[in-house]
């Protein structure tokens, strides 16, 4: 039998089966920031820490939720490739070829119903996490290794914009890291960073530290965060900022 994915020429069989298990290199996901964010370190370091039994209860049923995510997302990719392959003139248009795309098309859309499933399971874990955050009183000594990084990163300078087609909010710094409006609206809720109203968003408000802010990073343990963090396409912060 062919495979799909080589590269003769022959009867066609979308019945490859695909890989028993993700590859190494972890399956980008829309949910990897916000989970960086979340745990304090990256998600390559997560599923490290997972497999190797160093997560607390709480974390590990984040990495878990990730994973399933992760592996959902692959689906959804191998039969979005597929179909792409199967409309790409690859194979002869006949009566044969047809049922085999509307097949792959169920496949997709399956695929992409268990993703999303899975997209909801992983921030349902995920918010108890960040609502513990969010409660935490700005300047606390035990301040979490991600709020010191992003208060560090807005150290140097940032703005505030808005996505003039989606009209989502997300602060750009200096250095080039992007945060979220979730985690923006968090630190700004606490006190801990403030925005400067008199710029328009669309040119970009201004965003600074606290007096609380400012404190809240003087008092943090040492230790906690080596430097500021270097950001990396695809997330952030880097797992060179982080050391065991």
């Amino acid at each position: 039998m062919a495979a799909v994915g080589g590269s003769e020429r022959g009867p066609l069989d979308t019945t490859v089966p695909r890989p028993a298990t993700p590859p190494v290199r972890k399956t980008l996901t829309s949910f990897d920031h916000r989970v960086e964010l979340a745990v304090g370190f990256t998600v390559d370091r997560l599923w490290r820490d997972h497999d190797r039994g160093l997560l607390d209860e709480q974390t590990t049923s984040v990495a878990a939720a990730h994973r399933a995510l992760a592996e959902a997302e692959q689906s959804v990719t191998f039969y979005r490739v597929l179909l792409q392959r199967l409309a790409s003139g690859e194979y002869p248009i006949d009566s044969v070829l047809f049922p085999r795309i509307d097949r792959t098309v169920k496949q997709l859309k399956e695929a992409v119903r268990i993703r999303d499933a899975r997209e909801t399971d992983l921030s349902d874990v995920l918010e108890p996490m960040e609502a513990n955050a969010a409660r935490s009183p700005a300047g606390h000594v035990d301040l979490k290794a991600r709020d010191i990084a992003m208060l560090l990163a807005i150290g140097q300078g940032a703005k505030l914009h808005e996505h003039l087609l989606t009209q989502r909010l997300s602060v750009v710094t200096a250095s080039g890291t992007r945060i979220g409006q979730h985690d923006f609206s968090r630190l700004e809720t606490t006190g801990l960073v403030q925005r400067d109203t008199t710029h328009p968003l669309h040119a970009g408000q201004p965003v600074t530290l606290t007096d609380a802010g400012r404190a809240a990073l003087t008092a943090r343990p040492t230790g906690r965060v080596a430097s500021r963090p270097t950001p990396r396409p695809g997330a952030w912060p880097d797992a060179t900022t982080h050391t065991r």
